[in-house]
C-alpha cells in the first residue's frame, strides 16, 4: 500500500482524465493518474481529426500525446494499471489496482465508453466462476482449467499468470497479433457464443460448435463497469448519472468524458474533464481543511 494520500485520483488517461488531471495539479493538488499503456485506443487510432478547435487536420496519435506531453511536463504521476475496486472509509477512497493500493480524497471516473456485456447471461454468472481480474482471483482456480476472453493485450499479463497456478488456461483473444504468452497458454482460433452452466460456469461454446470446459470464465481487457467498481454509483442507459459540476451521486466521486454519455468527442470530453478537475479539486480541499 502506497503511504501517500492523494488529494485526486483520475481513473483513465484519456482526454477527460488528463484535462481533469492538469487542471487539479495547477490548483496545487496532489493528483495521480491511473490507465492502460495506450490512453484512449480509439482517439490514438483517429487518423484525422477536424473538430477540436484551433488543431485542424491533426490525427488522433499526435493530439493524444501532446495531451500526454503535457502532463508529464507538471510531472503528473501516471500508472500504467487499472483499478480493479473502490471502497469508501471516513471520507477516504481506497483503490486497488492489483495487488497495489492508493488512497485519496477524491476521484474522477474517465474511463470512456462503459463496457457492455458480449456474453449472454453474462452478469448472471458473474461471481459464479466468471470474473473480470485474473490475478485477483486467481487462488480460487488453483489446479482448475480457466478460460480467458481477452478484450486486448493488457489481458496478457493475467493469462501468464494463471499459467503459472491453474491445471490448463485457454486464451480467446479478441484483437490482433497477441504475443507474449506463457508456453503453457493455449491460443483458441475462435470467438465465444455462450456460457454453459446452470448454477456456476462449467465451460464456454464457440462460435464454430466446439466446447471448452472449465471451472472458470475471465473476460479482459475492457473496462470494469463504473457500478461495479465502485456499488452505489448512479447508471442510465450504461453511462454515469452526473450534474452539471460534473458530480455523481456519490459525494466526492466525479466523472467526465465518454463514460457520462455522448457526443463521444474530444471537445466534449476535455470540457467535462476540466469541471470535473476543478470541482474535485474544491472538493479535497474541503476535506482536508
Amino acid at each position: 500500500m502506497r503511504q501517500e494520500l492523494y488529494d485526486l485520483a483520475v481513473l483513465g488517461c484519456g482526454p477527460a482524465g488528463l484535462s481533469a488531471a492538469v487542471n487539479a495539479t495547477i490548483r496545487n493538488k496532489k493528483v495521480v493518474v491511473v490507465g492502460a499503456e495506450v490512453c484512449s485506443p480509439p482517439l490514438h487510432k483517429a487518423q484525422k481529426i477536424n473538430n477540436y478547435l484551433g488543431m485542424p487536420d491533426v490525427s488522433g496519435g499526435e493530439l493524444l500525446d501532446r495531451f500526454v506531453q503535457h502532463a508529464r511536463q507538471i510531472d503528473i504521476e501516471i500508472l500504467n494499471s487499472k483499478a480493479t475496486s473502490i471502497s469508501e472509509l471516513n471520507g477516504l477512497f481506497s483503490i486497488l489496482l492489483g495487488d497495489e493500493i492508493i488512497t485519496t480524497r477524491s476521484i474522477v471516473i474517465a474511463t470512456g465508453i462503459p463496457y457492455r456485456a458480449t456474453l449472454p447471461r453474462e452478469d448472471y454468472f458473474l461471481g459464479r466462476g466468471l470474473g473480470y481480474c485474473a490475478t485477483c482471483d486467481g487462488p480460487i482456480y488453483r489446479g482448475k482449467d480457466v478460460i480467458i476472453v481477452a478484450h486486448s493485450s493488457e489481458a496478457e499479463d493475467e493469462a501468464n499468470f494463471m499459467a503459472e497456478i491453474c491445471r490448463r488456461v485457454y486464451y480467446l483473444p479478441l484483437y490482433k497479433n497477441p504475443g507474449k504468452l506463457h508456453h503453457a497458454v493455449q491460443m483458441v482460433d475462435s470467438r465465444p457464443k455462450d456460457i454453459m452452466g446452470d448454477e456456476f460456469v462449467v465451460g464456454l461454446e464457440l462460435k464454430d460448435g466446439s466446447i471448452l470446459n472449465a471451472e472458470g470464465v475471465f473476460v479482459l481487457g475492457g473496462e470494469t463497469a463504473p457500478d461495479r467498481l465502485i456499488p452505489g454509483l448512479e447508471i442510465k442507459d450504461n453511462h454515469i448519472v452526473v450534474n452539471r459540476q460534473q458530480e455523481t451521486n456519490l459525494p466526492g466521486v466525479y466523472a467526465a468524458g465518454d463514460c457520462t454519455g455522448p457526443p463521444y468527442q474530444v471537445a466534449k470530453s476535455v470540457g467535462e474533464g476540466q469541471v470535473a478537475g476543478l470541482n474535485a479539486s474544491r472538493y479535497a480541499s474541503r476535506q482536508s481543511g
